[in-house]
């Protein structure tokens, strides 16, 4: 068989002789130029794709910091009525929104009556605030607020939300805790649970006093007695909010343990059988007849606690509990 000549000053094995410099072929060249021949490629052709890779990466890096630095550092624009009779509160709170999200903030005040009706004619609007960053349109508060990663203040009308419920809670186990500090010189009272439910029943008959009518049309979605007897409705706050106040005051307990009793069974009945049994999604009316609440758990606690109040407070009128 006929053996394969070897390049000029090589090796048997193909190997370079030491000391002599390799005789490229025309071939050789043009494959070592365009780095496909790996025998042939330097040191340098070999971490050439590492260096670029790091280069692109670094590349990439300063265009997110610039992008980045474009979107944090863009101006906005904000059309506002400012009347000598009425400044928007809306407007007040977008300008203050884009300031402390790090915005420049052009502001520009719509004087009169004219001006702002011809400003939302031109832009096709029928409210005022309005925003514009970058050239684009964004809209009202809430739509800046949600521009910016924020949740919208307005919930939607099927949006729910235990925020009512949360604060009036939170603030009747506040004062109980300090009306017991002033009586007793320390919160670790029985008392102080005591004025906690009882003042969240007042606090409570409160929300729903504010609109009665409107509470008791929301009540007959579920409540079984109400559906039965409609004024039951308009009675119940008035019934809630006299337990409540009695209750504060340990007083009348022939009066307010009845009525606590009474009005937390049939509550408690109604919304386990709305929720649990006939599984409906409703609003509570807990709250007023206006709330985003769920009719659920905590609507049938605010019942609950009225009964264990009932409960208790019978009991220490009975002598059965005596602390």
């Amino acid at each position: 068989m006929r053996s394969q000549a070897l390049p000029p000053f090589s090796s048997p094995n193909g190997s370079i002789c030491p000391g002599v410099r390799k005789r490229w072929t025309p071939l050789q060249k043009d494959r070592r130029k365009r780095g496909g021949d790996p025998v042939s490629r330097t040191r340098a052709q070999r971490q050439r794709p590492k260096a670029d890779e790091d280069r692109g990466a670094k590349f990439a890096d300063q265009k997110k910091f610039k992008t980045e630095h474009i979107v944090t550092t863009k101006a906005a624009t904000v059309y506002r009525m400012v009347m000598p009779d009425h400044v928007c509160p809306y407007g007040l709170k977008t300008v203050d929104l884009l300031k402390r999200e790090g915005l420049e903030v052009d502001d520009h005040h719509l004087k009169t009556r004219e001006e702002t009706d011809a400003f939302k004619e031109q832009h096709g609007v029928e409210t005022t605030p309005q925003t514009f960053i970058g050239g684009k349109r964004i809209g009202g508060y809430d739509d800046v607020r949600e521009h910016v990663g924020k949740k919208r203040t307005q919930a939607g009308d099927d949006e729910t939300s235990y925020q009512p419920l949360i604060a009036i809670f939170g603030v009747a186990f506040l004062l109980g805790l300090a009306i017991s500090w002033y009586v007793f010189d320390t919160i670790f009272t029985v008392e102080a649970v005591e004025w906690f439910v009882s003042l969240s029943m007042a606090l409570l008959a409160i929300q729903k006093l504010q609109d009665v009518r409107s509470f008791s049309t929301m009540f007959l979605n579920y409540d079984l007695l109400a559906r039965r007897w409609v004024r039951y409705g308009f009675l119940y706050p008035f019934g809630e909010g006299l337990a409540g106040i009695l209750m504060v005051a340990h007083a009348l307990p022939i009066v307010s343990v009845p009525v606590s009793l009474f009005i937390g069974t049939v509550g408690a009945v109604s919304v386990f059988k709305a929720v649990y049994i006939d599984k409906r999604e409703l609003k509570c009316a807990c709250v007023g007849g206006s709330s985003n609440v769920p009719l659920g758990f905590v609507s049938l606690t605010e019942n609950l606690f009225m009964i264990g109040m009932g409960l208790w407070m019978g009991a220490k009128a009975l002598g059965w509990v005596s602390l």
